[in-house]
């Protein structure tokens, strides 16, 4: 799949989350095999653009490319700007919200809201293409309501502005993440526009990625909550649309040192106090549904200092194997044992 100039090594791609798509996360995310990873959005409000948390969503220093970021709000001239000083700060490519069904971004006229008017979605879409000399991607959803699906209109419109790919949410705004995913109109989409689409919406296991790659005809996947407290999916997908085959799940003591690592990116990134703070949800992602880990994260809040906080992890992870190889001796023990 090309966008613009830039070939993609593969067809998985890690869907913008504010809160989550980080530069730590988009960097673990590429290594464990997602082709591209589109940043968490920016706002196109000027006076909002030095604050912490703006500057630290620009911030990609040592990202692999191609660097892809996604911008929201709902004035043309605005959103242009917005373009331009992203690409000044290394953006190579741009991607608009028009998406989000979050009550904050719709309330400003901003993110899935603009679904509603589309004559100011053509304004800003041709506005951010004719600010820019790198490709500008646009993701939406496919439509205001389940009675008022537009994404056919908006997805030609898209085309003709000069959008160079569309990732869509087989989901209303009204939606939100409500209900399943449909996949009908993104199939409906595929076929009606020239451009590269990417289907986004419950892609959560190597083989959901291939039925709705092979059902909508889209050129790829994009790739959300399903990721959260498991980048290694990635490796999992690719390994399976190229040989049909599921690959076994990571050991124990993978988990850990990818978390561990996972940590110490935060912790660099964010700092001592806000580090440790926006860890806590990583952690608890990637323990979900292990032995004892409700305890364990109940006991992980608590911590306030990033030390005590990688200690516990390591120490929980530590635990665990030991546990596993245990039990795995134990089960041999048992089968020696048995009667012929």
């Amino acid at each position: 799949m090309r966008i613009g100039p830039y070939t993609l090594k593969n067809r998985l791609i890690v869907a913008p989350m504010a809160g989550v798509t980080d530069r730590p996360f988009r960097m673990l995310c590429k290594k464990m095999g997602a082709a591209m990873a589109v940043s968490e959005m920016i706002t196109s409000n000027k006076s909002l653009w030095a604050t912490a948390k703006t500057l630290r969503r620009a911030d990609h220093a040592g990202e692999v490319e191609p660097i892809s970021v996604q911008i929201a709000g709902s004035d043309p001239q605005q959103m242009a700007e917005a373009a331009r000083i992203n690409v000044e700060q290394g953006a190579q490519i741009i991607d608009i919200n028009m998406g989000c069904p979050a009550k904050k971004v719709c309330n400003v006229a901003a993110g899935s809201a603009l679904l509603r008017d589309e004559a100011l979605v053509g304004r800003i879409l041709e506005a951010v293409v004719k600010a820019v000399d790198v490709p500008v991607t646009l993701k939406t959803r496919t439509g205001w309501s389940p009675e008022h699906r537009n994404a056919l209109r908006i997805a030609r419109l898209a085309e003709d502005c000069g959008i160079a790919a569309l990732a869509l949410h087989g989901r209303t705004r009204e939606d939100m993440y409500r209900g399943d995913a449909e996949y009908d109109t993104i199939r409906a989409v595929k076929a009606s526009i020239g451009i590269p689409l990417i289907a986004n919406g419950d892609i959560d296991t190597p083989q959901k990625a291939q039925q709705v790659l092979q059902y909508t005809g889209a050129d790829a996947v994009m790739i959300g909550r399903a990721a959260q407290g498991r980048p290694w999916i990635f490796r999992e997908m690719q390994h399976y649309l190229e040989t049909g085959q599921l690959l076994p799940p990571p050991r124990v003591m993978e988990i850990r040192q990818l978390l561990l690592e996972h940590l110490d990116d935060l912790y660099g990134f964010y700092g001592e106090y806000s580090g440790c703070r926006i860890a806590r949800k990583h952690i608890a992602w990637y323990t979900r549904g292990l032995r004892g880990s409700n305890t364990f994260r109940q006991a992980m809040y608590q911590l306030e200092e990033t030390g005590r906080q990688r200690q516990a992890v390591a120490g929980y992870f530590d635990q665990l194997a030991a546990q596993s190889e245990r039990l795995e001796y134990e089960a041999l023990l048992a089968e020696d044992a048995a009667p012929v």
